[in-house]
């Protein structure tokens, strides 16, 4: 299927999303870091040149941005292995509904956590555990006793969302609270466990601490400057 290449930053769980994705489809691939936090690449502007963000995808010497767009363009361009979006049309609205839902409001408090602080910190907080019960939901309803999203199927919108969880430790550290997984959102729970079961989890998502580590490195920066 040709030349594909990857531009991300390892932290980016929106590239990880479309690293995992390539791996359960056993697409080959060259990853180039970008590090944001520093200098975009000449490559990554003239790929990207509306939003100059990562990730992008790029095959054949043509690019894909957005990482839920890219994931999707995965599963098309790749069709002949495991799909990841229901066939039936109504399963498929919804995993693309949750998926946004999680760049929405899963990524969105977290990004304010990390930020803010007093009333606003504790506004995010609530935020975010709110929209868990969402999810939780979700998966109650989308899973039908399976252990993904997709019930037996590991899929699109396991996909877009497991790429979030080895944050969640920077979530809390941050913001001095503690996501009680194991008690309120226990098919969440066991879904993540689940999740980390497989290699292509396992090999893209960096450990909890590292995200941190990487974080608590920005703000100091920042902080300084």
């Amino acid at each position: 299927m040709g030349e594909v290449k990857v531009l991300s930053f390892w932290p980016s769980p929106f590239g990880m999303r479309v690293q995992i994705g390539l791996e359960e489809k056993g697409v080959k691939y060259e990853f180039q870091e970008e590090n944001i936090t520093v200098n975009k690449s000449d490559l990554l502007l003239r790929m990207n040149p509306v939003h100059k963000k990562i990730p992008v995808l790029i095959h054949n010497g043509k690019p894909i941005c957005e990482s839920l767009i890219i994931l999707q363009y995965i599963d098309e361009a790749w069709p002949a292995s495991k799909q990841f979006l229901p066939s039936e049309p109504y399963d498929r609205a919804l995993s693309l509904f949750w998926a946004d839902f999680v760049d929405k409001k899963i990524f969105g408090p977290g990004f304010r956590i990390m930020r803010s602080k007093g009333d606003a910190l504790e506004e995010a907080k609530r935020d975010l555990l709110e929209n868990l019960e969402y999810l939780e939901g979700a998966l109650k309803e989308m899973s039908k006793g399976g252990p993904y999203f997709g019930g037996e199927e590991f899929g699109f919108l396991d996909i877009a969302f497991v790429a979030f969880m080895p944050w969640f430790h920077t979530y809390e550290t941050i913001g001095n609270f503690k996501v009680p997984f194991e008690t309120r959102f226990p098919l969440l729970y066991a879904w993540d466990k689940k999740c980390m079961e497989r290699e292509s989890v396992k090999k893209i998502l960096p450990t909890p601490e590292r995200v941190l580590e990487f974080v608590l490195q920005v703000i100091k920066k920042f902080v300084v400057d």
